[in-house]
């Protein structure tokens, strides 16, 4: 587990700061390497080690969907297994098809910040977690123990939020949408067929889930304002206007299922 998350610490970097240190900028705005040679061989290196890392993500997520599936949060093709292979060929072919077209027909720049931010919000869910299982659960056998709880986790949380802040407005935009889009699915139809919850809405975790959707609605629209303050409000306000639409849509949506 390690090397992956050394190799997604990498990826994140080298996403958010790319060669820095073997281009310069001519006075008319062209880049130019000062070792073309070293500069292709640093982008052949780049793109192997994209390749093994998200070869490994899309294995690691058809399990991490195969495990939802099991329990009902997500439908059940995500869990059928393959009778010859003994694996998940559809959850995986599905996945194929997705990245394939999201590399595709989406900016470079875009995947690339979205990439950068999800894999540091992931970081700070699994320092989250790491704390909370050691202060809930200390007596539950571990294979690895983190040391200096809870300052390794807090340290781990601080310096990813330093890293997240200074990623473009528009991609937290896209992050908070992502993150709500995630939560429809969880109220929608997770809840209603997880067979550890029972299938029941009225558990603390479903209060929870609520509470944190009309937060991430208001955060969409600060942070959707912040976005069009940092162009100006005289350009493009077509992802300001996606972004209120989508957080008033589903504050009236949450807010009548809570009077409900």
């Amino acid at each position: 587990m390690l090397p992956v998350i050394q190799a997604l610490q990498a990826k994140t970097v080298l996403l958010r700061w790319p060669l820095p240190l073997i281009i310069w900028e001519l006075p008319a705005g062209v880049l130019k390497p000062d070792y073309p040679w070293l500069n292709r061989a640093i982008v052949v290196a780049i793109l192997a080690g994209y390749a093994s890392v998200i070869l490994v993500m899309l294995m690691g997520q058809s399990r991490v969907f195969f495990s939802m599936s099991k329990d009902g949060l997500i439908p059940k093709i995500f869990s059928a297994v393959n009778p010859k292979t003994q694996t998940p060929a559809k959850s995986n072919l599905l996945f194929m098809v997705f990245v394939s077209a999201f590399a595709a027909f989406v900016p470079a720049r875009v995947v690339g910040e979205m990439t950068s931010i999800g894999t540091l919000f992931a970081f700070i869910l699994v320092c989250i977690g790491v704390w909370v299982m050691r202060k809930k659960m200390p007596e539950l056998p571990r294979a690895f123990k983190t040391p200096l709880v809870p300052l390794v986790p807090i340290l781990g949380i601080v310096v990813c939020l330093f890293m997240m802040v200074f990623l473009p407005m528009d991609t937290w935009i896209r992050l908070l949408v992502w993150m709500l889009i995630g939560m429809d699915i969880y109220l929608v139809y997770g809840a209603k067929h997880s067979h550890l919850g029972n299938g029941t809405d009225n558990r603390k975790v479903m209060r929870i889930a609520r509470y944190t959707s009309l937060a991430l609605c208001l955060l969409l629209i600060v942070v959707g304002f912040l976005h069009q303050y940092s162009v100006g409000f005289d350009t493009d306000r077509t992802l300001l206007y996606i972004a209120l639409a989508f957080a008033v849509v589903h504050l009236v949506v949450f807010g009548r299922n809570w009077e409900g």
